[in-house]
């Protein structure tokens, strides 16, 4: 049996989709779920396997990738507070082609495939909280795909630094550089523009 501090993070996270959700519910995906503790530079999952769990971050910090061309490239961040999962794997029960893996020592609550279906038949609450979920993940995921798509560098460097402005202190530069989708060199040039007056006010305006 686990401590539920360890899980009281989610339980807040739940209750913020999900206002309405009874405590009687609750108390059933509490038992469920399990805490696990990755070690820094710990694969969560691997490309080529089937993502058997959907995972909430209560802290650390991870990343998603894939492989391209023999070069990595990270697709997402998650912090504490965050749902996590190569979400189509998941849901297909086929390999998938995303690595997940810790960057800090990072504790999550877990949640495997056979689990969650057994509480979308008993909790009354949980296929309405996991739509929300998945719906979550999925804003987060195509908002980068689509600021991949359609903004320049140095509009999607400053979106990085307003919504996550502890991450370039957490990770190397080489790892903005892949998440931007550009080389480490080009990220400087990118930075010292930055540093030039009215430069970063008049992007954002």
């Amino acid at each position: 049996m686990f401590s539920t501090d360890k899980t009281e993070q989610l339980k807040a996270f739940y209750y913020f989709l999900l206002p309405t959700l009874s405590e009687e519910s609750w108390e059933i995906c509490r038992k469920v779920v399990k805490v696990a503790s990755y070690k820094k530079g710990a694969m969560i999952q691997r490309a080529g396997t089937v993502e058997n769990n959907v995972y909430f971050v209560n802290s650390g910090l991870v990343r998603m990738f894939y492989d391209a061309h023999g070069k990595e490239k990270i697709v997402c961040f998650f912090n504490e507070n965050n749902y996590m999962s190569d979400y189509q794997s998941f849901i297909t029960r086929k390999p998938g082609s995303i690595n997940i893996q810790a960057l800090e020592n990072t504790e999550a609550v877990v949640t495997s495939y056979s689990d969650l279906q057994m509480l979308y038949n008993v909790v009354p609450e949980a296929n309405y909280l996991g739509r929300l979920m998945a719906e979550q993940l999925f804003i987060k995921m195509n908002e980068h795909q689509a600021s991949d798509a359609n903004d320049t560098i140095e509009k999607k460097y400053i979106q990085l630094v307003h919504e996550m402005p502890w991450l370039t202190q957490k990770v190397p530069q080489y790892m903005i550089a892949s998440y931007l989708g550009i080389t480490p060199e080009a990220l400087s040039r990118v930075k010292a523009r930055m540093n030039k007056p009215n430069r970063v006010a008049a992007l954002v305006g």
